[in-house]
């Protein structure tokens, strides 16, 4: 069984445990007298869209590119704040639904015996106790199947189970109103045109009795208690109260069991499909959560994390990215606060794209949907920046992006927030997901999408020194330093803008042969990509991050944004461009000498790096520093503080070190590091629509079984050895391996 448990409740939001059904996400602190239950809705953002397009952007355009090229980076910095930053500068926060909390009557007495436990077998929340000689437990989940929150109390004596029940929220909020006898509704608005927000709570009592009283919902002597819990805004609900009625009454017509019995069969429809086994973990699950974190952070890492960390990285994404709701952010669904950090939005120069790392190779496909939502709401709003800022054709989106889609510049910070690659690196996504799903009707869907985001480009690109480049540029969130001492972020042309746009051209160009589009667009395409500049090798034997070999302010940088191209690009391969791969070594060798990965997302990233270079000792040693320095209590990647990226680039980057693959071959055990000796990934899945399940023993490999979702013409390499495979759809290949390669 894989689960997080404890033996003591959680003391503040870190040690709290997260629940979730895609669109709510509960954090559950599990105490004993008074229960602790912090709520979110996905929708639950400050205001309402506003356009934020600086109109002085496009007549200093010119200028700023003038100065930039002759080298006058702080006067181009400077008019860059001025005339290219949104209008006002920041876009809208995601906020706290608010909190329920219950107060428990009658439990005095004796306590022992205490767990609480999450079990990502079947996403539910357990809290047992004994008080004095009556064993209390609550069980709760958030239920995709029904729309609901539902927490089970029950006890072994009757009518033992008394408590009442509040909604809160910290501000902004209207009012707290009686529904009905058994049920209290909290509602309010979020600002001046923004957006309605509705929260309800609705007890079924067996025995004994319930009302409401004020705004607390009282229950008394109950044999048996099932509470549920739901909340929307008018961002998805037109007639929202009603709706949420009808949500909770039709769950108060199923019976526990029966919500139980659909929720587990909705969740493990996703989770089931794969299971990643290491031997001799056994005796690490008999100790809690919090020991094994302990004794990693005292240099004892046990390897049955590894497969915890990975568990709970797939439960994450079912849990916070489900069709129909939004897709994840920086937290995921799970924000305790009014005014976050960083708004909680979508940061889009590597956040968002880290939380979908997982998506397609572990089984996922549908829980990577909300984002491709997310693209096409961005893409008018984004055609208007390029119109308004750029006078280019197509669409564009900066660093981050919000609930509405918005692609003007947020914030005035000249290392992240004037880059124009944010809608160009999400459309790479829309590809990713073809390329694993093999699904010509997404691809057509997608197709214009991506071409809008390539159109943006063929008219923005300048050229210089026999090249086309990006102007303004920046690495994210990256400073250099020029031969005069100057510190500069803006530049022309930077590795990674030409390695993203690399990724989308050649895309959009094999789109359009799978479509049999062939136009001037597609030639244009063809011809601009190339002219760009290629990943260059420095001074240093590193790649150079920028187009001149400049030193950097901060060499241990959080962001390694010039090894696009190793990951999660496949430009950079051990196999097909081993120099290219070599320095991409040296540069994760400079960054880590000099502090490097020191954010729980940086060292996520530099763990696929690893897997990539094919290196697991290293993949692994740095998944051990993940877990001992950036994971919190409840296994939340800290960043600080918590962002989720983390737990998803690190779930991705175990599945990395057990299996790669591009459109030409995939790669068995390709990192498997010495310490998982023994063990088996199944389920896992290969671009071209195949699933696939490795067994190994002492490290090599024993079997591989291959089954195509689609026609697959492949080649399949472990270690030295290479064979071709060809199936059908549904036909499986199963290749049986000694110590030697057949």
């Amino acid at each position: 069984m894989s689960k997080l448990w404890y033996t003591k409740p959680a003391g503040c939001w870190e040690e709290a445990l997260p629940i979730g059904n895609g669109r709510m996400g509960a954090m559950i602190f599990g105490s004993i007298e008074t229960e602790h239950i912090q709520l979110n809705e996905d929708s639950v953002w400050y205001g309402a869209f506003v356009d934020r397009n600086n109109p002085d952007a496009l007549k200093n355009l010119p200028k700023i590119r003038e100065l930039i090229i002759k080298g006058q980076i702080p006067e181009a910095e400077e008019l860059m704040v001025y005339a290219l930053s949104g209008i006002p500068q920041s876009q809208r926060p995601y906020q706290s639904l608010g909190d329920l909390t219950i107060r428990f009557k009658g439990m005095e007495g004796d306590k022992s015996g205490y767990i609480r436990c999450l079990s990502l077998d079947d996403a539910i929340h357990t809290v047992k106790v004994k008080v004095a000689e009556n064993t209390y437990k609550r069980e709760t989940f958030l239920s995709a199947a029904d729309d609901v929150l539902v927490m089970r109390i029950t006890s072994d004596g009757d009518k033992k189970i008394s408590f009442s029940a509040l909604l809160t929220r910290e501000r902004f909020y209207d009012r707290v109103i009686k529904v009905g006898q058994d049920a209290v509704m909290l509602d309010g608005n979020l600002g001046k045109g923004g957006l309605d927000f509705v929260m309800m709570l609705k007890a079924v009592a067996e025995g004994g009795s319930c009302d409401v009283v004020g705004e607390h919902l009282i229950v008394n002597d109950a044999d048996a208690v099932t509470l549920l819990f739901t909340a929307g805004t008018t961002f998805r609900f037109q007639n929202l109260k009603e709706q949420l009625k009808k949500i909770l009454n039709d769950a108060a017509n199923r019976s526990y069991d029966d919500l139980r019995k659909r929720h587990v069969e909705d969740y493990m429809s996703l989770y089931n499909r794969v299971s990643f086994e290491l031997n001799g973990t056994e005796k690490y699950e008999e100790l809690t959560t919090e020991e094994r974190l302990k004794k990693a952070k005292e240099g004892e890492v046990d390897k049955g994390l590894a497969k915890l960390y990975f568990d709970f990285g797939r439960y994450l994404l079912i849990s916070c990215s489900r069709e129909g709701s939004l897709p994840a952010n920086l937290q995921g669904v799970w924000n305790k606060d009014m005014n976050p950090a960083w708004d909680s939005k979508y940061t889009i120069n590597i956040n968002t794209q880290m939380n979908y790392w997982p998506a397609e190779v572990c089984n996922l496909s549908e829980c990577h949907k909300p984002l491709f939502d997310l693209i096409k709401r961005m893409v008018p709003n984004g055609q208007k920046t390029a119109r308004t800022m750029y006078n280019c054709r197509g669409f564009v989106a900066h660093h981050n992006t919000d609930i509405w889609g918005d692609t003007a510049v947020q914030d005035h910070w000249i290392p992240a927030s004037y880059w124009v690659m944010g809608a160009a690196w999400l459309c790479t996504h829309l590809w990713m997901h073809y390329e694993y799903t093999q699904d010509k009707d997404f691809l057509k869907e997608a197709f214009p999408i991506m071409r809008e985001a390539v159109l943006f480009f063929l008219d923005f690109l300048i050229e210089d020194k026999g090249y086309l480049k990006t102007c303004p540029s920046v690495s994210p969130e990256n400073t250099y330093i020029l031969p005069n001492g100057v510190q500069g972020s803006v530049t022309i042309g930077a590795t990674m803008d030409n390695q993203i746009l690399r990724d989308l051209f050649s895309q959009c160009i094999k789109a359009a042969e799978i479509l049999r589009v062939c136009d001037q667009m597609n030639r244009d395409i063809e011809e601009t990509v190339k002219k760009l500049e290629p990943t260059r090798i420095g001074s240093r034997g590193n790649i150079m991050e920028w187009t001149e070999d400049y030193d950097e302010a901060e060499p241990g940088h959080r962001h390694i944004s010039h090894l696009y191209g190793l990951h999660p690009s496949t430009q950079i391969t051990v196999d097909g461009t081993p120099e290219l791969a070599e320095a991409a070594r040296r540069t994760l060798e400079l960054r880590l000498a000099h502090g490097g990965g020191h954010t729980g997302w940086s060292r996520a990233w530099i763990i696929n790096l690893y897997a990539k270079l094919w290196d697991g000792e290293e993949a692994y040693k740095n998944l051990e520093q993940l877990i001992s320095k950036s994971t919190l209590p409840n296994m939340f990647c800290n960043h600080p503080p918590f962002q989720i990226d983390g737990n998803f680039g690190g779930t991705a980057a175990i599945a990395e070190m057990l299996v790669q693959s591009t459109e030409q071959r995939i790669v068995l055990l390709p990192a498997l590091p010495k310490v998982w000796k023994n063990g088996s990934i199944k389920g896992l899945c290969v671009r071209g629509g195949a699933e696939i399940s490795l067994h190994w023993q002492d490290c090599e490999l024993t079997k591989c079984i291959i089954k195509a979702k689609h026609k697959i013409q492949t080649d399949v390499v472990y270690k030295q050895k290479r064979i071709k495979i060809s199936l059908e759809a549904g036909e499986e290949a199963v290749l049986a391996f000694s110590h030697s390669f057949f």
